[in-house]
């Protein structure tokens, strides 16, 4: 929304909302706060909670792994990856800082950080 006063554009500044991921509100504005430039991921990430292609994926996968010592899910670790590769991020030890990322952390429905490029790896692996 913009309108014109005295030969100068003026920018309305109004906040964009998201769907909360647990305890964190999303919303997009244009006024500071924490910034991130992979922003775009948030998109991602809704198209994949509309479309359950992630855990669609992730239903034909065995997880031989110990229920109890688990603290990434499958699913969560595909959503990483994935939405890393689509972000341009091929390659893991790019996730060292990508499992911080307040955007990525959203997308993927988390509120804490991701995992690890070891644990990534052992995933692929």
């Amino acid at each position: 929304n913009y309108r014109k006063r005295s030969m100068m554009t003026y920018c309305n500044t109004s906040t964009i909302e998201f769907p909360a991921c647990r305890r964190r509100r999303v919303e997009a504005r244009f006024d500071g706060g924490d910034v991130t430039s992979n922003g775009g991921v948030v998109l991602l990430g809704q198209a994949d909670r509309l479309l359950g292609l992630m855990s669609s994926v992730v239903s034909g996968l065995d997880d031989p792994r110990q229920p109890g010592k688990v603290r990434h899910r499958l699913v969560d670790m595909l959503r990483q990856r994935v939405f890393g590769l689509a972000l341009g991020y091929e390659d893991l030890n790019d996730h060292n800082t990508l499992r911080h990322d307040l955007a990525v952390q959203t997308a993927g429905g988390r509120d804490v950080p991701l995992a690890s490029a070891p644990t990534l790896c052992r995933f692929e692996n």
